[in-house]
């Protein structure tokens, strides 16, 4: 036969895919994703067409699809042995539609926007990454990475930032992901530091597409200032929140990474923003001397100058003495939240007096 010419063996087959070859041992044994032709009778050699079947399951695990149901599909597919014809597409559209139960108050619109699939451990989930209880398109997202399949990871984050929204995207799939792939790097010596470059990469781009502030009520002379403090690199969950921001209309302005002090405070004087953002990861590169400081610098003509309100955001702040006069949210909801809050409390011209509680929301 033509095609078992071509045949690979299993261990070069997991290489093709990114996945282990036990992973690819396993779905043979388990559910018949398996070579329709096996040399002497027994060692597993891979054809094109069983190779294809492969591609198709992992396809279908990556979009969150459980793997019984996705061998069956893969199989009906590609007419693998015990092809069965499915009883409808394999998508993960099973889930309860109505949305989680908040931790915070949400708006009547976020109230009505369908959650991810409910939380559920399941064996092997994530191929080897410590993701614990989350939502099969996290498990979905972490096992693409893990292959380096780029397109899958594209679609499946398009496909729930679409279908969920922005801030149940980033908190019950795009988040946890990342965080399950830097654990899994900072454990294994600097391994997995590709995985999570890649993962990175991905996530910025779908929340970057979200990032368009279409035309709002609120003074675009007056945005929001995104800023990691110096020292601090971290960037996406800034994009996250300048995502979350353009959803709103809100006007902002990202300054990414690591801005110097002495730039942070030029920008406030120079856009003159209602809010400015200060991102920290770490406590390392927490400073409350800077935050401060931004708090207390001014901008606009004499007589009718305004300080911004600061927003202390990250893990860097907690636990930290943040004093009076800033807000702290404790997640990217909350944040959006109240920021949204505060431009409708100014009306809409997004400033506010000197001296004023930025702490009345």
């Amino acid at each position: 036969m033509a095609e078992a010419a071509h045949a690979i063996t299993t261990g070069a087959v997991a290489r093709r895919l990114g996945v282990s070859p036990t992973t690819v041992r396993s779905w043979d044994q388990r559910y018949g994703i398996g070579p329709a032709v096996r040399a002497n009778g027994k060692h597993r050699r891979w054809a094109p067409g069983d190779i294809a079947m492969l591609e198709e399951m992992c396809r279908l695990t990556a979009a969150g699809v459980p793997p019984g149901e996705a061998a069956r599909a893969a199989r009906a597919t590609h007419g693998g042995p015990g092809a069965a014809a499915p009883t409808g597409p394999p998508q993960n559209r099973d889930a309860p539609q109505t949305p989680q139960t908040p931790q915070t108050a949400q708006t009547a619109q976020t109230a009505q926007t369908p959650s991810p699939s409910p939380r559920g451990r399941q064996p092997g989930s994530g191929n080897g990454l410590p993701l614990g209880n989350v939502t099969p398109e996290c498990r979905g997202l972490a096992r693409a990475a893990v292959r380096l399949d780029g397109p899958a990871m594209e679609s499946l984050l398009e496909q729930v930032v679409r279908d969920y929204g922005l801030v149940a995207a980033w908190e019950q799939v795009m988040a946890p992901a990342l965080h399950a792939v830097g654990r899994k790097w900072a454990s294994s010596d600097d391994r997995y530091v590709e995985v999570e470059h890649l993962l990175s990469w991905h996530v910025s781009t779908a929340l970057r597409r979200r990032a368009v502030t279409s035309p709002g009520p609120f003074d675009a002379t007056n945005p929001v200032v995104l800023a990691c403090v110096p020292a601090e690199a971290h960037t996406l969950p800034l994009e996250a929140l300048a995502a979350g921001l353009a959803e709103r209309g809100l006007p902002y302005r990202m300054f990414g990474g690591a801005v110097p002090v002495e730039a942070l405070i030029a920008v406030v004087r120079r856009s003159g923003p209602a809010a400015v953002v200060l991102w920290s990861q770490a406590r390392s590169t927490a400073a409350h001397a800077l935050a401060t400081c931004v708090a207390d610098t001014a901008s606009g003509v004499r007589g009718a100058r305004t300080t911004p309100l600061v927003v202390l955001a990250g893990p860097g702040w907690a636990g930290r003495g943040a004093g009076t006069g800033f807000l702290r949210p404790t997640g990217l909801r909350e944040a959006l939240d109240a920021i949204l809050h505060l431009y409708e409390g100014l009306g809409g011209g997004g400033r506010r007096g000197r001296g004023e509680d930025p702490t009345g929301f």
